[in-house]
């Protein structure tokens, strides 16, 4: 099964919310694919990049964010870890991490309990490159303002809210991937 079919098992396609996603998604691949062939030393597995970048969002359905045409029970913060549980209920295990850990530029137990967030308390940073690289591309496209790209400081802006040390995260993934 392709991310496509994924897709539309969970999502109607045509639907508002279906082009929200899959417009999201493809932005989202398309610069994950640009930074990783910046990068060939690297050796990406620029086939799952593309996969795993259309399927990141793929829990977002089931959380409550009318502004997105999504309006199920639960906080929208939380759609990463339920996409990891669609991912693995659907057999592709190595998808799921990269739908969890793709939060702000990851979270950390810490933050979790911290910031008193509805998630389960665990570390939920990005490990592999290609993790990282999803959760780095996914920063600068919103599902609400499909047509914008953000810059470095609206990306840093909005990270603020999880903390210096999620900004520290990302400003690591920025001079790594970015120089």
């Amino acid at each position: 099964m392709v991310p496509e079919e994924i897709i539309k098992k969970y999502y109607k396609e045509g639907s508002e919310l279906y082009n929200i996603l899959f417009t999201h998604s493809l932005a989202v691949a398309d610069r994950a694919l640009e930074i990783a062939n910046m990068h060939p030393e690297l050796n990406f597995n620029k086939a799952f990049l593309y996969e795993a970048a259309m399927v990141h969002d793929i829990g977002i359905f089931l959380t409550d964010a009318p502004q997105i045409h999504c309006f199920g029970k639960f906080r929208y913060i939380c759609h990463g870890y339920l996409g990891a549980e669609i991912m693995r209920k659907e057999g592709f295990e190595k998808h799921a991490p990269v739908c969890e850990r793709h939060t702000g530029s990851g979270l950390t137990k810490e933050d979790i309990i911290q910031n008193q967030l509805p998630l389960p308390h665990r570390d939920m940073l990005p490990v592999s490159p290609e993790e990282k690289l999803i959760c780095f591309a996914d920063k600068f496209y919103s599902k609400s303002h499909l047509e914008r790209v953000k810059t470095v400081e609206q990306v840093r802006k909005s990270l603020s809210k999880y903390g210096d040390e999620s900004v520290e995260r990302f400003n690591e993934m920025l001079k790594f991937f970015l120089g």
